[in-house]
């Protein structure tokens, strides 16, 4: 994949992703997994492993139910960890994670599009997060120290990266010695029909 495949695809993702941060609404059909609309956010994360403890112990707005599972729950977070969430989104894995690492930790979202990022910090202002921040980046260039993260999480994101093998060596070198990744995503165990690969809407829509 060349360059310009590449810029392309993530202008696209982008501009999915940005809708569904001003609309609340799904950026995929009615039949994916990993994507929902605002309403049905809650009944998508208790599918998919979240607690009603969890679900109602975020920000209103955090939970957009763009999950395919739960990350947090199989990250053995400590107090005082440093966490990393690679595509953060509107903060529901980050806020959920924040809670778990105390005032002693930190939480850090990174996310490429600028609605998302905005809609995080909003989040985290009006729910008086201090132990979280919101970036704006790219999960293939993280903006981030080396060794500086305990616990690297993504939720339903790496997928949509055209360069996944970068994505894996960014992660890796921002962990520190003897951190952890913790991974919720889709995989592909079979080739997909041509008329799949070429579609933008199921790419956009974590089938890729």
């Amino acid at each position: 994949m060349d360059q310009r495949d590449i810029k392309d695809i993530k202008e696209i993702v982008k501009e999915g992703y940005a809708k569904v941060a001003k609309q609340g609404s799904s950026c995929c059909g009615p039949g994916s997994s990993c994507c929902g609309s605002a309403d049905l956010a809650e009944d998508i994360s208790r599918r998919i492993g979240y607690s009603e403890e969890e679900i109602t112990g975020v920000p209103e707005g955090a939970n957009l139910g763009l999950g395919c599972g739960n990350p947090v729950a199989l990250a053995s977070l400590r107090e005082g960890d440093t966490v990393l969430d690679l595509g953060s989104g509107a903060g529901f894995d980050c806020f959920l994670a924040a809670n778990k690492v105390g005032k002693k930790g930190k939480v850090i979202g990174v996310d490429m599009t600028p609605e998302m990022i905005e809609k995080a910090k909003e989040n985290a202002k009006k729910s008086n997060y201090r132990n979280v921040e919101f970036r704006r980046g790219d999960i293939e260039t993280l903006p981030v120290d080396d060794d500086s993260i305990d616990v690297v999480m993504s939720n339903c994101v790496i997928n949509l990266s055209p360069d996944k093998a970068k994505v894996f060596k960014e992660a890796f070198r921002a962990l520190k010695p003897g951190g952890r990744l913790t991974i919720s995503d889709i995989v592909l165990l079979k080739e997909l029909p041509g008329f799949v690969k070429e579609s933008i809407e199921a790419y956009v829509g974590c089938v890729s």
